[in-house]
């Protein structure tokens, strides 16, 4: 939780506290630690909304799902692009001065399953511990945590920190696993994962999974199209995504206005939702519903290998169950050694739950195509 202490903003405090997710993988969390902790950093696509923190960061670790800090802001935000802790290329390039109120150990970090925290949070209280449905809350750094919630969690990180505290177990060996592996280039070092073997699936795909991905892909056409996009869809799926897509809109593009070679246009033609401003291919979308989420990233990994160059901005839409298979995959080593630099860098995830809240937009007519940046989510480094 970021708690801002400039004299500027201390009286307004007084009255009123706000309170910002700050996330943390296994892996930032332990280069922070090691650090002075003096600066907590983020993307430049989140740029706008550090503008609007003026209080409080409560830092939570994915992976290991435990609420681990509560961080100070003394100010900012400012741009550095030299790097703190991360790596040679630090892309947390949106910074702000920080103080540690608390910083917690793995062991004594509180988990976000414990029935006294989980029955309090308002996102995850009427949820079962078994669902996925409750991290939409924790998709991004910045995002704003409700007073109720940021005020329990800052009292019962306080208490963590004080004598006495409570001792959770978790595997040590699962846990350092998770810190990844690394991969020497000559310009700088990789981050990638190596995924545990797994028994390939001969299961055939459920029809209403099928069923629900043509669903996804109408949505996305849709909100491209109320946004001013032109709207590609692979000729084999064309029927089934514009039978899904009901109500009037523009017809989809029949041909792409792309100047490429036959390799690069094949392999573009068959991505399953493109927008398009004028001859620009703006954002690309592969609708993930099979469990391995092998073929979509093999395809967005084909077009940077064919074309390292383009600038275009690549999705991955899947299940909010199978995210963490999304990450793993992006960062597998052959993904991540392409001459363009890791796939994870120029490729997000988007649940199928963030599609459909962004479709219930009232105003996606008046918004750009970088209002997906508040619902992306990106591989942790």
């Amino acid at each position: 939780m970021f708690i801002a202490s400039s004299k500027r903003t201390q009286k307004r405090l007084a009255s009123l506290m706000a309170y910002y997710l700050d996330l943390f993988s296994p892996e930032t969390y332990e280069a922070f630690t090691r650090s002075d902790r003096g600066v907590s950093g983020f993307r430049t696509r989140q740029d706008g909304v550090a503008k609007r923190v003026r209080a409080g960061d409560i830092c939570y670790m994915t992976k290991m799902s435990r609420w681990v800090g509560i961080l100070k802001v003394i100010d900012g935000p400012f741009r550095d692009a030299t790097p703190i802790f991360v790596e040679e290329d630090d892309p947390f390039v949106v910074r702000f001065h920080v103080e540690p109120s608390v910083w917690l150990p793995v062991e004594k970090a509180v988990p976000i399953h414990e029935d006294a925290v989980w029955n309090r949070l308002s996102f995850t209280k009427d949820q079962s511990k078994a669902s996925s449905t409750w991290t939409g809350k924790l998709r991004a750094s910045l995002v704003n945590i409700e007073d109720p919630d940021g005020s329990f969690l800052e009292e019962i990180l306080q208490a963590q920190a004080s004598a006495g505290s409570t001792d959770y177990r978790y595997e040590e060996d699962a846990y350092r696993r998770l810190l990844g592996h690394h991969v020497r280039r000559a310009d700088k070092d990789i981050a990638v994962t190596v995924p545990e073997d797994e028994e390939a699936s001969t299961a055939p795909v459920a029809p209403e999974e099928v069923r629900e991905s043509i669903r996804v892909q109408a949505l996305l056409a849709e909100v491209g199209a109320r946004m001013g996009m032109q709207i590609w869809i692979p000729r084999a799926d064309r029927a089934l995504v514009l039978k899904e897509w009901r109500g009037d809109h523009p017809p989809v593009i029949e041909r792409l206005p792309l100047n490429y070679d036959d390799t690069t246009l094949k392999t573009i033609e068959q991505i399953d939702v493109l927008w398009l401003k004028g001859r620009a291919i703006k954002r690309a979308f592969e609708v993930e519903h099979t469990t391995s989420v092998y073929s979509g990233i093999l395809r967005m990994a084909d077009l940077l290998a064919l074309q390292p160059n383009m600038d275009i901005r690549l999705h991955i839409v899947a299940p909010v169950a199978r995210r963490d298979k999304v990450f793993q995959e992006l960062r597998r080593p052959v993904f991540s050694l392409l001459d363009r630099g890791p796939l994870h860098e120029s490729c997000t995830f988007l649940s199928y739950d963030s599609v459909r809240e962004l479709s219930q937009q009232p105003h996606l007519a008046h918004l750009s195509e970088s209002v997906l940046d508040e619902y992306e989510e990106e591989a942790e480094t």
